[in-house]
């Protein structure tokens, strides 16, 4: 297995990834979740069959650059990195692997293009989060409020990478060895130590979320086969309810539910593997 860095020019400057070519065989890019990067997926790569792998740091994330000033993060930034990503491959179909964030970009890549779509395979969230109408206006007057607030103090410098890795440790609940993949990959040097990488602007609410029924409807429109893996137990902000009420609305969904935390791609990555290894190898 040769992992390489890959960079694929875009519009606004530069998407990273890490690059596992393997010609003829079924092609997959990886979407990792917020504020994580490519290197979540590396636990997976030796328990994986034989992919033709991209392993994709979104904008603002990893190594990939930010954003302009002046502009907005959203999950539509994401699907259409997503799809420059593969046009740059040369890939007209390929499937989808997504933990979090990832697998609700994901989802919207295989709403959006369903012709270009395989197979789906979604970690912990199927579609993005959804809002009630009732806080439309709220949510909206909060993110703006935070848009254009003067900056606030400086982002957090850690003398050495052990205290970045202990911090994310406690942040996510990773184990160490998960913690520093993604700490490698996500910080940058700076005077007097290092800094995430990950651009600040990500950490800001988004003007507008999809309704639920919204949600449903994407859901919905899913043509490929799709296979979601639940950890258990959920996470607060996307309750059991919600996650059985998606699946009802996948035409073709099959479902693992096993117990672990949110990052179970990374700390079960053997178990994780071979419920997922042969779905994505098609």
């Amino acid at each position: 297995m040769s992992l390489r860095e890959v960079v694929i020019p875009v519009a606004w400057g530069e998407l990273a990834g890490l690059r596992l070519e393997r010609p003829g065989r079924p092609r997959v890019i990886a979407l990792h979740g917020w504020l994580d990067n490519a290197a979540s997926f590396l636990p997976l790569l030796p328990h994986l069959p034989e992919l033709d792998l991209l392993l994709l740091d979104l904008p603002g994330h990893g190594r990939s650059t930010h954003l302009p000033s002046g502009a907005e993060y959203g999950l539509t930034t994401h699907v259409h990195a997503t799809l420059d990503a593969t046009d740059a491959l040369g890939w007209d179909r390929f499937a989808l692997l997504g933990h979090s964030m990832g697998a609700a970009v994901a989802a919207l890549v295989a709403a959006a293009v369903p012709h270009r779509v395989e197979r789906l395979a979604l970690v912990e969230t199927p579609g993005p989060l959804a809002e009630d109408v009732e806080n439309t206006a709220s949510r909206l007057q909060q993110a703006v409020a935070a848009a254009r607030a003067r900056p606030g103090t400086s982002l957090r410098v850690f003398p050495d990478l052990a205290v970045a890795v202990r911090a994310r440790m406690q942040a996510s609940q990773l184990d160490e060895a998960c913690a520093r993949l993604l700490v490698d990959r996500g910080t940058r040097p700076v005077a007097g130590g290092y800094t995430w990488s990950s651009d600040p602007r990500l950490a800001r609410a988004a003007a507008s979320r999809l309704t639920e029924a919204q949600v449903l409807a994407l859901l919905a429109a899913l043509v490929c086969p799709v296979h979601v893996l639940y950890a258990d137990p959920a996470q607060s902000y996307f309750p059991d309810p919600v996650r059985r009420a998606r699946l009802t609305a996948v035409p073709q969904a099959a479902v693992a539910v096993i117990p672990g935390g949110h990052h179970l791609h990374m700390d079960q990555a053997t178990r994780v593997a071979a419920l997922l290894g042969s779905f994505l190898a098609g």
